[in-house]
């Protein structure tokens, strides 16, 4: 790993592997063997932790523990930014509800709960009336109050309760929401506290977790530079290690959530891809998918946008999502009690982790939640048929993701 020795390093660290087992020990409750249990009983015991030590005495020992699962340095991550989009006409139910099929869905989120990852909420809106909102800051910002307005148009996608007769929510059963703010404050916005933040969701029960976010390598190039009084070329390499770093060490966490299911709290992250793209500039460009969602084992989400022909791929949004949502002209809740259209992959975002709460609850009905398959029937409800025709499968994965159309 390329060092920049006064940089904070993010380390997960699990309980060591028991030396030894009850020789009568057998597979445990669920079928595991010894080395799945092993691994699941360390991923519950998983902590987050943060050094400012990167000499290379110190990363030596760091490969060389074996309580520690992965480490990176901390990188910025920033709010990936909606774009501004006309008022939407009044409608019974928002176009990304009904596009999604939660309308016609008998689920609604009952009995699971979703945590969304962003810049807070206005936890007194009305859309959240009777949800058990809570709440924790890692940004430094005494509350987790919303000062932005992003995190509250999120949360109201996801399972916001109907305002002046309209339907904003997905999953509008849900009656608890794990709310942490990331974004904004005097720390917020680094990849120790996502992380941070995403062991505390798992920790307290969240099946979902939704985070429309993204790690900001533009911003980490010009900090180096501008800061720390490195060269372009120098800067560039130490970030793009650091870059490439961040993804595994998001992967490894994803993967060891998922680990830790066979024992505790199943937990599956949706987060958003992107708005880096410009397909319709000159000239016109296409990027890929941005960490954290390019990590293996969270669900990357493309934006759509309605249209007379067909849902179309959003200009702004990035390529080789796992699946797609609707982006475009996304009315929701927003600050003071008010609502506000805007577009993206963090519009898109909330609609994917609100379809992932319903399918939760209808798994939920044949036993224990398995991350396995609550992803995987999420992604196979992905579908083309209400996609433009030509619509290239790069940008949209499996497709625009369907609530569950019946009850078991």
């Amino acid at each position: 790993m390329s060092k920049l020795l006064n940089q904070k390093i993010v380390v997960l660290r699990a309980p060591a592997l028991r030396a030894t087992r009850d020789p009568f020990d057998g597979p445990g409750a669920r079928g595991l063997d010894t080395a799945a249990q092993n691994l699941a009983e360390r991923a519950v015991g998983m902590t987050v932790e943060r050094t400012d030590n990167a000499s290379s005495s110190a990363i030596n020992a760091l490969q060389n523990d074996p309580t520690v699962l992965g480490f990176a340095p901390a990188m910025p991550m920033k709010l990936i930014e909606p774009l501004a989009a006309e008022a939407a006409p009044a409608a019974a139910v928002t176009w990304g509800v009904k596009a999604v099929g939660a309308d016609a869905s008998p689920y609604t989120g009952a009995g699971v709960t979703v945590s969304v990852l962003d810049t807070g909420i206005d936890a007194d809106h009305p859309a959240f009336a009777g949800v058990n909102v809570v709440t924790k800051d890692f940004t430094g910002a005494g509350s987790a109050e919303d000062d932005n307005g992003h995190g509250t148009h999120c949360a109201g996608t996801i399972f916001g309760r109907d305002l002046a007769g309209q339907r904003i929510g997905v999953a509008r059963g849900v009656q608890k929401a794990l709310i942490g703010k990331v974004l904004g404050g005097p720390n917020g916005g680094s990849s120790d506290i996502l992380a941070t933040a995403m062991l505390w969701a798992a920790d307290n029960g969240a099946h979902v977790i939704s985070m429309s976010l993204g790690m900001d390598f533009p911003g980490w190039v010009d900090e180096l530079v501008k800061v720390n009084g490195l060269s372009i070329p120098a800067a560039t390499s130490i970030a793009l290690e650091g870059y490439r770093a961040n993804i595994r060490l998001f992967e490894q966490l994803a993967n060891l959530l998922n680990a830790r299911a066979s024992v505790a709290q199943t937990t599956v992250v949706i987060a958003a891809a992107g708005n880096e793209s410009k397909r319709t500039g000159n000239p016109a460009y296409e990027i890929n998918v941005a960490p954290p969602a390019a990590a293996y084992g969270i669900t990357s989400v493309a934006a759509l946008a309605d249209g007379s022909g067909g849902l179309t791929v959003a200009p702004f949004s990035n390529t080789m999502a796992t699946v797609a949502g609707p982006g475009v002209g996304v009315f929701s809740a927003w600050l003071n009690g008010g609502t506000k259209t805007i577009s993206g992959t963090s519009m898109a975002t909330p609609h994917v982790a609100g379809v992932t709460a319903l399918w939760a609850e209808r798994l939920l009905e044949q036993g224990p939640l398995s991350p396995v398959l609550l992803q995987s029937k999420m992604i196979a409800s992905g579908t083309f048929s209400p996609l433009k025709p030509g619509t290239d499968p790069w940008d949209v994965g499996a497709g625009l993701v369907q609530a569950p159309p019946t009850a078991i």
